[in-house]
């Protein structure tokens, strides 16, 4: 059985779409979810899915090994889902090829530090852009630059709003981010 540690910073409404994907799963399993905020709702949602949850700081993650241990120890791979701080080197070195992230872009456009969230939805429509979507792609040591697994496209037309167009790019998260992560474990786990 294959072991998912997820990091989030948000919500969790795209880990809490992950978690119960891999519930009847024989071949992959969530084991825990990690925050960088003590009050994301992440954590209430891994609790009430039963799934081992807990909060660090900084200094726990880049200052010291206790994360990097703690994952050594539980995943096989690691799932970034709305994770909002730079993954440190020695946790990409430790899990090459095995870290996954979700963009709700099409990069490389709009993705770098700072662009998360309604910002690139705001710039998507500031640009009048044609078309959005996600991207899912590896983490390597800089934001958004890793190798691209998937992508899926959504059209933004002119009555579209920052709003309207996140809730478009939510629906292609919910559709593919966990049929994607599991085709990937299953093919190189």
């Amino acid at each position: 059985m294959k072991r998912i540690v997820i990091f989030a910073s948000g919500s969790g409404t795209n880990a809490e779409n992950i978690i119960k994907y891999f519930q009847r799963s024989t071949a992959i399993t969530v084991v825990q979810v990690l925050s960088n905020k003590k009050d994301a709702k992440v954590l209430k949602r891994a609790n009430n899915l039963n799934i081992k949850n807990i909060h660090f700081d900084r200094h726990d993650f880049y200052d010291s090994d206790i994360i990097l241990k703690l994952i050594k120890e539980q995943a096989d791979f690691i799932i970034l889902a709305g994770f909002l701080w730079k993954v440190p080197e020695a946790i990409i070195k430790a899990f090459p090829k095995k870290i996954i992230n979700i963009h709700p872009a099409l990069l490389p456009k709009y993705g770098g530090k700072g662009m998360y969230g309604m910002r690139v939805h705001e710039s998507i429509i500031d640009q009048k852009e044609k078309e959005t979507g996600i991207t899912i792609h590896y983490v390597n040591e800089n934001y958004d630059e890793g190798a691209v697994i998937f992508q899926a496209k959504v059209s933004v037309s002119k009555d579209d709003t920052p709003e309207s167009v996140a809730q478009k790019v939510h629906q292609l998260e919910y559709e593919y981010f966990p049929k994607i992560i599991e085709k990937v474990i299953l093919e190189n786990g």
